[in-house]
């Protein structure tokens, strides 16, 4: 049955306050938590994040008073919602095991979005991310195994595949090679803008949390996987946010962040299995629907345009986080060797030889590479890497384990292992010799 936030009454914005109480909710039980659960919990946090960041934004770049007023008014319960959401994630769920849901959010999230993307160029894009993010799984699950000698299947619930990605060294590129082809949000599909609108949050919140808890752990390792993986994330945000059209106005960005806000909690109501959660998620609901209804209401007011006439009629299709394995292992299969350039993906065979990328990686990975350095550790110290392989081998025979590799691990390791000086780390990676080690 469709939905249409526009039909709907909401919560009257003067009724939404809520005291500390009824904010600071009871969190999940870590252990009973539902996977799936604490990822709907990680993406909505992402989102009410980034309205309050965007709100921010949009207020110090206007001038009319009475937008700034309603901006300020309906920031303040997009904060509250921010705190209730985020206040659902236990104390005793470690940092690291935290860090592993989120990027299960990465995987499974970029993976319905890409299967739901109408565009066929929008969709090469979330795959290219979603390699990466799956690699990152990967590297996280053998720190978190390394320094806390926990697997973890019991964190992912065995919904989503761990093993190797398009690995994380080679991940370092050129920044202007980030950028992407922007839409054009009159010819898109609204569901391009939603998707878009819902990764770069997602990647955003992701971003924001290493850099600001990769610095609290004592072990050098973790710092330095931390401080190597939160680069990637700000890669990320910079792909995604360049694929928003950044000829709209405020107020047209801010109408498509509420509709997009109703839209996900309506889409995680359906799907929650938990009730009082669900329960978080219908309140909050009405209350975004106030909240676009006022987008709306100055949208007509100051610009005198419809919103009706840029936004979806009514929510046909719904978000679900669901298995995505035997779809993940055909991207990798089709896509691992696949590098950014000039707003395209090509080959890395196809770079040509002095690439701006080529310098880039010699610097950065110059004394080491943290991520490869996890597995080389976890090998020396266990004998053996920690993968969750459900569905068979790895369908790249190169990032296969060591014993079933068959030459190189990706395209990658033929480019970056001909220069002299280089040589093959344990997934197979070619990174500098005697790269020097982090602890």
């Amino acid at each position: 049955m469709s939905f249409n936030p526009l039909r709907e009454r909401g919560i009257p914005l003067d009724k939404q306050t809520r005291n500390w109480a009824e904010l600071n909710v009871a969190p999940y039980d870590k252990h009973d938590v539902h996977p799936f659960s604490r990822c709907r919990g990680i993406v909505m946090n992402g989102i009410e994040t980034e309205a309050v960041m965007f709100s921010h934004q949009m207020s110090r770049n206007t001038l009319d008073p009475e937008v700034k007023k309603q901006l300020a008014n309906v920031r303040r319960v997009e904060a509250q919602q921010q705190k209730a959401v985020n206040w659902l994630i236990p104390g005793d769920e470690t940092t690291l095991e935290v860090t592993i849901g989120y990027e299960q959010v990465a995987v499974d999230l970029t993976a319905w979005v890409a299967q739901n993307e109408p565009d066929p160029y929008l969709r090469q894009v979330y795959e290219f991310g979603l390699l990466e993010d799956f690699d990152h799984l990967y590297r996280y699950a053998n720190l978190y195994s390394l320094l806390q000698g926990k697997e973890a299947d019991w964190i992912v619930g065995r919904l989503t595949e761990i093993m190797p990605g398009r690995p994380t060294i080679f991940e370092h590129r050129y920044p202007a090679d980030e950028i992407r082809r922007p839409m054009t949000s009159l010819a898109a599909d609204p569901q391009s803008v939603l998707n878009a609108l819902t990764v770069m949050s997602a990647e955003q919140q992701t971003m924001n949390y290493y850099m600001n808890i990769g610095n609290r752990f004592t072990e050098p390792l973790a710092r330095a996987t931390y401080l190597e993986i939160g680069q990637i994330e700000e890669q990320h945000v910079t792909q995604y946010e360049s694929i928003l059209d950044p000829t709209v106005s405020w107020l047209e960005n801010l109408v498509f962040h509420e509709y997009n806000e109703c839209w996900l909690y309506y889409s995680f109501m359906q799907t929650e299995p938990d009730r009082r959660v669900k329960a978080l998620y219908e309140l909050h609901l009405h209350m975004e629907i106030e909240h676009l209804r006022i987008a709306c209401e100055l949208m007509r007011q100051v610009e005198k345009r419809d919103p009706e006439a840029i936004l979806p009629k009514s929510i046909d299709r719904v978000m679900t986080f669901q298995e995505n394995k035997a779809w993940v292992r055909q991207i990798l299969a089709d896509q691992v060797d696949l590098i950014a350039k000039n707003a395209q993906f090509i080959n890395i065979v196809e770079l040509p030889p002095r690439d701006p990328y080529y310098a880039y990686q010699s610097q950065v990975n110059e004394n080491g590479c943290p991520t490869e350095q996890i597995i080389d550790d976890i090998i020396a110290t266990k004998g053996d890497e920690y993968r969750l392989e459900t569905e068979g081998e790895h369908p790249v025979p190169g990032l296969r384990r060591a014993e079933h590799r068959e030459g190189h691990s990706t395209e990658y390791s033929r480019c970056l292992g001909q220069p002299a000086g280089f040589a093959q780390t344990a997934t197979g990676a070619a990174m500098p010799q005697n790269p020097g080690r982090l602890t």
